[in-house]
């Protein structure tokens, strides 16, 4: 269940990103809701996960969860700069997690 629970905290993270990005600096009251929401949720399963994973695997495999997801919404939602380049790098952030979980023994 913890590799679940760190799942849908990496999903929820992407949420906030996104809603943080539509709340104008917080100056919008929905998606500011939404980015406090969607950050408990993610820090809430975070914390679940962590009851049996180790600190350091759950966190980068959360972090990269977050940061792949939050390119490609970017890319997908605002129109935000599409490259070769990107695509490499968001691919070696994918590799680096999927070596990190096949290396964590859980």
């Amino acid at each position: 269940m913890a590799w679940f629970f760190l799942l849908i905290a990496g999903v929820a993270e992407i949420g906030s990103v996104i809603s943080l990005k539509h709340a104008d600096g917080f100056k919008k009251l929905l998606p500011s809701a939404a980015c406090l929401f969607f950050g408990s949720l993610s820090f809430y399963f975070l914390s679940l996960s962590l009851t049996s994973l180790p600190v350091g695997t759950a966190y980068a495999i959360w972090t990269g969860i977050g940061t792949v997801g939050s390119v490609l919404a970017g890319m997908i939602f605002f129109n935000e700069p599409r490259s070769l380049r990107i695509t490499l790098l968001i691919m070696c952030i994918i590799s680096g997690a999927v070596g990190i979980k096949m290396t964590s023994g859980h």
